[in-house]
Formats: C-alpha cells, sequence, structure tokens
C-alpha cells in the first residue's frame, strides 16, 4: 500500500495516473457477509422499484403529478443502486480495487448524480404535498402532469450540470503522491484530498454542492411541512385533518430515512473521531437502504398505490379466469 501512496516523486509534473485504488472496507471481519446482504438489498430495491413503475404507469387513476414525482424517485433508486452495489460488489468481494482514471469519473458522476437527484426529489414532492394540502381548490391548476414533468426536467438539467462541474474540477488536480482513495466508491472528498496542487476549488464546489443539494432541500422541506401543519390547523373536521395527514405519512418517512442517518454520520464525524471504517458502512447503508425501501413504504402507507394493486390482481385473476375457460 505504501507504494501505492507514492506512486510519482512529489516534484513531479502534472500527473494523471492511469487508475486508482479504492480501499475502503479495509481490515473488516466477516465483511463478506456485508456484501452479500447489499447483493439481497439490490436484489430488492430493482424488483421493488420496477413493481411500483409498472403499477404507476399501468394504472390511469395514478396518472398525477404525485405519482409522476413518485416514478420518477422510483427510476433514480434504481439509477442510484446500480451505479454503486454492482460496482462496490466487483471492487471488494472479487479483490477488483484497481479502476482506470475514467472509470473512476464515470463512477463519480453517476453516484453522485443520482444520490443527488433523490434529495431533490424528495423537496419536489414536498411542494406537491404542499400545493395540495395549502392550496386545494388551485391544485389542479398549479400542478399538472405537464408542470411537474417540466420541474422535474429542471431538476434533472440543473443536478447534471452541477455533477459535471464537480466532476472536471478533479481533472484539474495531479496525483503524485498517492493514487489510493479511502472509500468504497470514488467519492468526491477523499479524492481530491489526496491531489497534490492546489485543491480549493474543489473545496468550494463541495460545499456549495453540499448546501444546495443537501441542506437547501431539507430546509424547504421542512417550511413546507411548517405550512402543511398550519393549514391543517385550520381544518375543522378532524376526520378530513387526518385524511390530510395520511397523504404526507410516505413522503414525511422516506424524509426521515433520507437525511437523519447522514446527518448522525457527519454530526458524529465532525463533534468526535470515528473510525474511517464505521463512517463507510454508515454511509453505504445511508446509500443503499433508501432505494429499497421507498417502493415499499409508499406501497404500505399510501392507499392509492394498494387500490391499483388490488385492481391489478381482480384484473388478472379474472382474465386468468376466462382463459381456463
Amino acid at each position: 500500500m505504501s507504494s501505492l501512496n507514492s506512486t510519482v516523486s512529489p516534484n513531479a509534473a502534472f500527473v494523471r495516473p492511469q487508475f486508482f485504488y479504492i480501499n475502503g472496507f479495509s481490515n473488516i471481519p466477516h465483511v463478506k457477509y456485508y456484501y452479500i446482504f447489499l447483493c439481497c438489498v439490490y436484489a430488492v430495491t430493482v424488483f421493488a422499484n420496477v413493481f411500483i413503475i409498472f403499477i404507476i404507469y399501468t394504472e390511469r387513476s395514478l396518472h398525477t403529478p404525485k405519482y409522476v414525482a413518485v416514478l420518477n424517485l422510483a427510476v433514480i433508486d434504481i439509477c442510484e443502486s446500480t451505479a454503486l452495489i454492482p460496482r462496490l460488489i466487483d471492487t471488494f468481494l472479487f479483490d477488483s480495487q484497481f479502476i482506470t482514471y475514467e472509470a473512476c469519473l464515470a463512477n463519480m458522476f453517476f453516484v453522485h448524480l443520482f444520490t443527488s437527484m433523490q434529495s431533490l426529489t424528495l423537496a419536489v414532492l414536498a411542494y406537491d404535498r404542499f400545493v395540495a394540502i395549502c392550496f386545494p381548490l388551485r391544485y389542479h391548476i398549479i400542478m399538472t402532469n405537464s408542470s411537474m414533468l417540466v420541474i422535474i426536467a429542471c431538476v434533472w438539467v440543473f443536478t447534471a450540470t452541477l455533477i459535471i462541474t464537480l466532476v472536471l474540477l478533479i481533472t484539474r488536480l495531479s496525483y503524485c503522491r498517492s493514487i489510493v482513495i479511502e472509500s468504497y466508491f470514488c467519492d468526491h472528498g477523499p479524492m481530491y484530498r489526496i491531489a497534490c496542487n492546489d485543491y480549493f476549488p474543489n473545496y468550494i464546489h463541495a460545499i456549495i454542492c453540499i448546501a444546495v443539494i443537501c441542506f437547501v432541500p431539507f430546509s424547504l422541506i421542512v417550511l413546507s411541512y411548517v405550512c402543511i401543519l398550519s393549514a391543517l390547523l385550520k381544518i375543522a373536521s378532524g376526520e378530513e385533518r387526518l385524511k390530510a395527514m395520511k397523504t404526507c405519512t410516505s413522503h414525511f418517512i422516506l424524509v426521515i430515512m433520507c437525511y437523519l442517518p447522514f446527518s448522525i454520520t457527519y454530526v458524529a464525524a465532525f463533534m468526535s473521531v470515528i473510525h474511517p471504517n464505521t463512517r463507510i458502512i454508515c454511509t453505504s447503508l445511508s446509500s443503499t437502504i433508501p432505494p429499497m425501501l421507498n417502493p415499499i413504504i409508499y406501497t404500505l402507507k399510501t392507499e392509492e398505490i394498494i387500490g391499483a394493486i388490488r385492481k391489478f390482481y381482480k384484473r388478472n385473476k379474472i382474465i386468468t379466469a376466462v382463459i381456463n375457460q
């Protein structure tokens, strides 16, 4: 490992290495069981999200702005897990920890893109619930399928631009001392910190990304729920209030699952020194578990989707009975 940390003389000119070495999950006992667990997580994630995409696509009653955003979230969950877990399994379970420079940049782009999109999509869903509860009479004017598609397209373009800039800033860095990335994928932070030349622009852009992708959406979500709570308190009927609250339950749980683990991990790292392996396991779980649970929570906590599944089951049962006759 020491040879990887001093591949080129620090006095050399600009150095762009042919490959990097991903060093996450080192010296963890019985770690192969964790990789098997991640394989199961990936299988459930793909199946559950494909199922919810299929239900939303086939059931016309779910062709609403809210479920356009939910479908977008399901696509993001599949893409995020696919960008992260198969590569992680290949890297560590099959001892393939060397990755080419170009593949590393691609890995960084896709993992950060889909992780960022999950956070911003939750903010879009919060906006949808805010309009639905605070402006119920104007909801169908403000929120249409077309307007939701425009919002989602703008979020994709904005996020892709932000992450492309993040990756392009890495290309200006020279790696003359080390090619060892202390993470489980080509993570931006660990990569720019091992560079030889000035990485201050990378540091500033990383702060901007954290603010724009994490703190701003979370602040908007909290603000939307404050407005929603205020609107709910003005509803005279307790039954109507409960019905309105139920429409927010699944989204509220998703927000907690997305932001709480990351917050705890980063606060713990800031307040005290935590072992790198502890941080890596916590962040890997934070990136892989929510995409698996998102569709399950929406299926179990949303009456419209449960109703659509029942309709689909009854329809297939009738078709099967007719065919058998």
